[in-house]
């Protein structure tokens, strides 16, 4: 399932905005405070009224009037455009309501439209816990099919329909979005949860803030060795000198991460190397996992590694990508963004406090220019694209 289309209201400093067209991989940029931290916000706040609910996510981030773009009154939409696994475009709506300073699920909206005409299958259609749901799934698309509707109630008003009705297999397509979701990996990583000693455990996939590194290079040092070999031959590749990287348990039940430099007899525990080495190894860590995530979103991936690794670093999530993961990136960096193609950039432009969204690929001045030979980080760093200046 890839997301194609991003949608969004009175969401912040998206007052309205789209993202369209997005690829397997999509690299944001602009200047600071244009909302590339926004939008990834967008992606935790749908995972987080997923698994927990509207009114606990809406109020994490402050109460609803602080989440409203400034000066509306209305309600805050986002719009989740997708290719489930049958092929088809289907289209996700959630309106957020505020009623008497409790938020809402004003209307949750799951539809497919029937081939290139027709109106759409509204597989999920609900208000404030109250609407329908499609029972006869299977039929979908089928000459003279009618869809059958079934009204089931929430107990959570500010619940969203698809957590509760994704555990039903006759809803497959409702399941299917609720795992998308639940299998986003929004990154936070941070080099300081890295670098302490772990519980020894079981963990296949890095967290969000990456404190299981040493847990999840075990597991895959024990239980998928090819993809761990990857991991250590990259990091030869990345970081001069490295030979071997090893999750050693210590006496007291704990993993210390120990990397080997061939210059020295032995080897230096994680609290003793470079941010870089760190951050490079987790990242090689998540993009190396067997298992992608059907969305890896990674804010500002530059920090504390050298310009000259940012371009491979590029090809790295684009692999991640062709194996069925798709990536958005938001950058700082001339260097990163000078890997990027411009059918995979976006920019933002902020103007009278909010922001829209603009397409690298529909600039033909840019179009012209990288035909020539012109890097695309050169050209942002020039100026040229017209209001994200990363000075």
């Amino acid at each position: 399932m890839q997301i194609e289309g991003i949608e969004l209201r009175n969401y912040r400093l998206f007052r309205e905005a789209r993202f369209e067209g997005l690829s397997q991989m999509s690299v944001i940029v602009g200047a600071n405070g244009s909302g590339k931290s926004t939008l990834f916000d967008v992606l935790s706040f749908l995972k987080e009224s997923l698994t927990q609910n509207v009114a606990q996510a809406v109020a994490r981030r402050g109460g609803f009037g602080e989440l409203v773009s400034r000066g509306e009154k209305g309600s805050i939409g986002i719009v989740i455009k997708f290719r489930e696994s049958g092929g088809r475009l289907a289209t996700y709506s959630l309106d957020i309501a505020n009623d008497q300073g409790r938020p809402v699920v004003e209307r949750e909206i799951l539809k497919f439209r029937r081939g290139s005409t027709g109106q759409p299958w509204h597989f999920v259609d609900y208000s404030r816990g109250k609407g329908t749901a499609i029972t006869n799934e299977a039929l979908y698309g089928q000459e003279g099919a009618e869809a059958e509707r079934e009204e089931r109630v929430l107990d959570d008003p500010s619940g969203l329909a698809i957590k509760g009705l994704g555990q039903f297999k006759e809803f497959k397509v409702v399941s299917e979005f609720r795992s998308l979701i639940e299998n986003w990996q929004i990154s936070d990583f941070h080099i300081g949860d890295a670098r302490p000693s772990s519980e020894t455990g079981y963990a296949e996939h890095l967290s969000s803030r990456g404190e299981n590194v040493a847990q999840v290079a075990q597991y895959l040092f024990e239980n998928q060795r090819e993809s761990f070999n990857r991991v250590l031959e990259a990091m030869r590749r990345r970081v001069p000198g490295i030979s071997r990287v090893e999750a050693k348990p210590t006496e007291d039940g704990r993993l210390v991460l120990r990397f080997q430099d061939g210059s020295f007899k032995d080897p230096f525990i994680a609290r003793y190397v470079s941010d870089g080495t760190i951050k490079m190894f987790a990242y090689l860590v998540l993009l190396y996992d067997p298992k992608p995530h059907p969305l890896l979103a990674v804010e500002e991936p530059e920090n504390q590694l050298y310009p000259e690794l940012l371009y491979e670093l590029v090809e790295e999530f684009r692999d991640y990508a062709r194996r069925g993961g798709q990536v958005l990136v938001s950058t700082h960096s001339p260097d990163f963004l000078n890997g990027a193609r411009l059918d995979e950039i976006y920019w933002l432009v902020k103007k009278d406090g909010f922001s829209t969204v603009r397409r690298a690929s529909e600039s033909e001045l840019l179009k012209n220019l990288v035909a020539e030979g012109d890097l695309p980080g050169a050209l942002w760093k020039q100026g040229l694209f017209e209001g994200a200046s990363p000075r």
